[in-house]
Protein backbone atom coordinates (compact mmCIF):
# COMPACT_ATOMS: atom_id res chain seq x y z
CA UNK A 1 0.00 0.00 0.00
CA UNK A 2 1.24 3.40 -0.93
CA UNK A 3 0.51 6.46 1.16
CA UNK A 4 -0.39 9.67 -0.65
CA UNK A 5 -1.36 13.16 0.42
CA UNK A 6 -5.13 13.18 0.91
CA UNK A 7 -5.80 16.70 -0.38
CA UNK A 8 -3.72 16.29 -3.54
CA UNK A 9 -5.33 12.91 -4.30
CA UNK A 10 -8.85 14.31 -3.87
CA UNK A 11 -8.16 17.34 -6.07
CA UNK A 12 -6.63 15.17 -8.79
CA UNK A 13 -9.48 12.66 -8.62
CA UNK A 14 -12.25 15.25 -8.75
CA UNK A 15 -10.82 17.60 -11.37
CA UNK A 16 -8.43 15.48 -13.45
CA UNK A 17 -9.72 11.99 -12.71
CA UNK A 18 -11.07 11.83 -16.24
CA UNK A 19 -7.47 11.33 -17.38
CA UNK A 20 -6.44 9.10 -14.47
CA UNK A 21 -3.91 11.48 -12.96
CA UNK A 22 -4.92 10.45 -9.44
CA UNK A 23 -4.05 6.85 -10.35
CA UNK A 24 -0.59 7.87 -11.57
CA UNK A 25 -0.11 9.91 -8.37
CA UNK A 26 -1.04 6.85 -6.29
CA UNK A 27 1.54 4.76 -8.17
CA UNK A 28 -1.07 2.70 -10.04
CA UNK A 29 0.35 3.24 -13.51
CA UNK A 30 -1.61 0.40 -15.11
CA UNK A 31 -4.92 1.87 -14.03
CA UNK A 32 -3.74 5.32 -15.06
CA UNK A 33 -3.03 4.09 -18.58
CA UNK A 34 -6.41 2.34 -18.66
CA UNK A 35 -8.10 5.60 -17.66
CA UNK A 36 -6.22 7.42 -20.44
CA UNK A 37 -7.25 4.86 -23.04
CA UNK A 38 -10.94 5.13 -22.14
CA UNK A 39 -11.06 8.85 -21.27
CA UNK A 40 -13.12 9.58 -24.38
CA UNK A 41 -16.03 7.49 -23.02
CA UNK A 42 -16.58 9.55 -19.88
CA UNK A 43 -16.59 6.47 -17.67
CA UNK A 44 -13.18 7.24 -16.08
CA UNK A 45 -14.48 10.70 -15.17
CA UNK A 46 -17.38 9.22 -13.24
CA UNK A 47 -15.10 6.68 -11.55
CA UNK A 48 -12.64 9.47 -10.68
CA UNK A 49 -15.38 11.51 -9.01
CA UNK A 50 -16.52 8.46 -7.04
CA UNK A 51 -12.95 7.70 -5.94
CA UNK A 52 -12.45 11.32 -4.92
CA UNK A 53 -15.62 11.30 -2.82
CA UNK A 54 -14.61 8.02 -1.18
CA UNK A 55 -11.18 9.48 -0.36
CA UNK A 56 -12.84 12.40 1.41
CA UNK A 57 -14.21 10.00 4.01
CA UNK A 58 -10.91 8.19 4.63
CA UNK A 59 -9.11 9.22 7.79
CA UNK A 60 -5.68 10.70 7.26
CA UNK A 61 -2.68 10.16 9.50
CA UNK A 62 -0.85 12.97 11.30
CA UNK A 63 1.00 13.90 8.07
CA UNK A 64 -2.23 14.16 6.08
CA UNK A 65 -1.61 10.97 4.14
CA UNK A 66 -4.04 8.16 3.31
CA UNK A 67 -3.20 4.59 2.39
CA UNK A 68 -4.48 3.36 -0.96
Amino acid sequence: MKEVNKVIYIVLALFLGHFGLHQFYAGKNGLGILFLIFCWTGIPGVIGIIQGILAIFKTADSDGKIAL
